[in-house]
């Protein structure tokens, strides 16, 4: 019985000591640190020279907006590091004496069983390519997808991140982008609503609105052109209603509508304009009583 034990021992005690098993292992190590270092270089060669391609290109004549630049970038980088990942863990199986053609023939088939069951994947690819293609949105713009709304991050093939001006990110799958509004692609229309009193004149206020409106453009390079004082909106029970419509830069209607209100305002009351309070009217029927009863004791004596 020891003579059996011993025997399986020295066995495996002679494969660990044996050098040429170190030496082999060893140079497969060394092979697999070479093969990740050298990916890494070409990932970081290469996003240099996708971003130095892009400057080339925004000084020619020809190019695109700038925001299918970036987004083409970021697609471009993407897709860089995707490959070279691949490429490497091929090098690395290979390096581990680990049969690639089959291992790759075998994924093959196995890829197509699992191409019928993944359509989602398939669809998110297509409409992926799609959107970049017909430029529906890049990264930068200002969209709602859904009920998602806030500044697209990043545009895959597979998904697209969007982050809410709160800073939650939320990650959608292409193929489940059937609608999108699109902020930032024509210029915005800030509204902005003044309340004021029925004791006011309304002619009088419209010009000194009027007169503030002309100097805004001067003021704010955000203008397209001057506001417009579109007149009365609404007639409330204490208040007089005007609207003022001013054209922006893609997303700049919150700001110029907020400069507005505070513009107006101030001008408003350097001229005495006050703005509505809210009226309330008691009604007492006692004191309505006691107002009929001289009325009728008149009545009475005069009969």
């Amino acid at each position: 019985m020891e003579k059996q034990i011993s025997g399986p021992l020295d066995t495996l005690y002679n494969k660990i000591t044996n050098e040429d098993l170190w030496i082999s292992i060893g140079a497969i190590a060394i092979k697999i640190i070479a093969i990740l270092l050298i990916a890494g270089l070409i990932i970081k060669i290469g996003k240099v020279a996708i971003r130095n391609i892009f400057k080339v290109r925004a000084k020619s004549p020809l190019r695109f907006t700038e925001r299918r630049e970036t987004t083409l970038l970021k697609l471009l980088e993407n897709v860089l590091v995707y490959v070279v990942y691949f490429i490497a863990v091929i090098m690395v199986l290979s390096a581990l004496t680990i049969n690639v053609t089959g291992l790759l023939a075998g994924a093959g088939i196995v890829g197509l069983a699992i191409g019928f069951g993944a359509q989602n994947l398939v669809r998110d690819i297509i409409t992926g390519f799609f959107i970049i293609f017909e430029d529906q949105f890049s990264v930068g713009d200002y969209v709602r997808i859904g009920a998602t709304e806030g500044t697209v991050e990043e545009i895959g093939l597979r998904t697209t991140k969007i982050k809410s001006w709160t800073g939650e990110l939320h990650i959608i799958p292409n193929g489940n982008i059937s609608e999108v509004t699109n902020f930032s692609l024509n210029n915005s229309v800030a509204v902005v609503d003044i309340n004021l009193s029925y004791e006011e004149n309304i002619e009088e206020v419209e010009k000194i609105i009027n007169d503030l409106l002309l100097k805004m453009p001067h003021k704010y390079e955000e203008l397209v052109q001057p506001p417009e004082l579109l007149g009365v909106q609404n007639m409330a029970a204490s208040q007089v209603t005007v609207r003022v419509v001013a054209e922006t830069l893609p997303m700049k209607h919150w700001y110029i509508a907020r400069q507005l209100r505070k513009e107006i305002k101030s001008v408003l009351d350097e001229r005495g304009v006050d703005i509505p309070f809210p009226r309330m009217v008691l009604y007492s029927r006692q004191e309505e009583e006691k107002a009929k009863l001289p009325n009728m004791r008149q009545s009475a004596e005069g009969e």
